[in-house]
């Protein structure tokens, strides 16, 4: 088991071009952490420090206590999978598996013994004697997650693994990834994504990355239930939080807001006298909205657009430009509704309250 910590760490290129700043972060041992955020914030940067593969401009990397900085990437017990699947198209699957054990001089023994335990958890067995161009994509990561486990290291790296899968590879592979992890409940792992059902269905926690730093650390629900900003709200969740603007109107154990549409009340976050007249911003999101015929309505509009996906229908309001005013999520079949006005409602428990981009939520 291995414990992991990031003090004040930074990346600089060239010292002028600051990419990561003030990362400070502890994975405790045996946790699978997922680094997630906005195309070019830095997230595979930082792992890659991690790794050895980049160097850290300033702070500390610490694996167990030890100061990791300019320890060399092949001393710090970590194994990466990268996105591409960087197999020796002339070697067997075994063969490929085998190869870090072969330079590290092992025992044949050893060898045999290590790559049938890892073929058998990730259900390669079969096609251990077949050359990388005789297997599918999945299974040629599945390799390339093999090799790692061969080598038993203390951390495991994975960037964006699954990335060069389709669809149905991706969630064949992301649930071999979790059942994984539960065989091997003291490595810790450390996972970059984009994608966000991946974050959101593997973590223990997430790490949001923008804007050259952390945004917020917490678990899967944490996030979707309480972000701290507003970045955070639209970037966990799909489609992203609806933010509206609006005034506060009224405090005290029940805030109040007056929206454009209408006056909307938030049961969940007390305000005081100072906040009244404050400019916030009401965040809702799709699935918490739901049509209405009451006085309740907090929104009403024209659906410019509908998606009906079967299980949801997405709906598209009033659209500015390319961007909708608001868009709703709805459970079933919703047949009909372009071109057609229609009110909703939200549940005042599930509505966010954002202040120059800070949720107003207590802690």
């Amino acid at each position: 088991m291995a414990q992991l910590k990031l003090r004040d760490v930074e990346k600089t290129y060239g010292g002028l071009v600051n990419v990561l700043r003030h990362i400070d972060l502890e994975i405790e041992a045996g946790e699978l952490i997922v680094f997630v955020g906005p195309s070019g914030c830095g997230k595979s940067t930082l792992l890659r420090m991690i790794a050895g593969l980049e160097k850290i401009s300033g702070g500390t990397l610490e694996i167990d206590g030890q100061v990791m900085n300019d320890v060399p990437p092949a001393q710090r017990g970590i194994a990466m999978v990268f996105q591409s699947y960087a197999l020796y198209p002339h070697m067997t699957v075994r063969e490929n598996m085998a190869f870090a054990l072969k330079i590290a001089k092992k025992s044949k023994a050893e060898i045999n013994a290590a790559v049938e335990e890892a073929a058998r958890a990730l259900q390669l067995e079969p096609y251990l004697d077949r050359l990388p161009k005789a297997l599918s994509g999945g299974q040629r990561q599945r390799v390339a997650i093999g090799r790692s486990i061969v080598r038993d290291p203390k951390i495991y790296l994975f960037d964006e693994p699954l990335s060069n899968l389709d669809a149905a590879l991706r969630v064949a592979t992301r649930i071999e990834i979790a059942q994984l992890k539960e065989r091997m409940p003291d490595r810790t792992m450390i996972y970059v994504t984009h994608d966000q059902v991946e974050a959101m269905t593997l973590a223990s926690r997430i790490v949001v990355l923008a804007n050259k730093g952390i945004a917020q650390v917490g678990t899967p629900l944490d996030l979707y239930e309480r972000p701290e900003n507003e970045l955070v709200a639209q970037f966990i969740g799909s489609p992203a939080m609806n933010l509206l603007p609006g005034t506060i109107t009224g405090t005290g154990a029940q805030t109040t807001v007056q929206l454009d549409h209408g006056e909307i009340a938030v049961s969940a976050i007390p305000t005081t006298d100072g906040d009244m007249g404050k400019a916030v911003n009401i965040g809702i999101r799709p699935e918490h909205l739901s049509p209405t015929e009451g006085p309740e309505a907090l929104f009403r509009g024209r659906v410019d657009y509908s998606e009906a996906l079967g299980e949801v229908t997405l709906l598209y309001f009033e659209a500015r430009g390319a961007e909708p005013a608001l868009i709703a999520k709805l459970p079933g079949i919703h047949a009909g509704l372009r071109g057609q006005t229609v009110a909703l409602r939200a549940d005042p428990d599930r509505v966010h309250l954002f202040h120059e981009g800070r949720s107003m939520r207590p802690a």
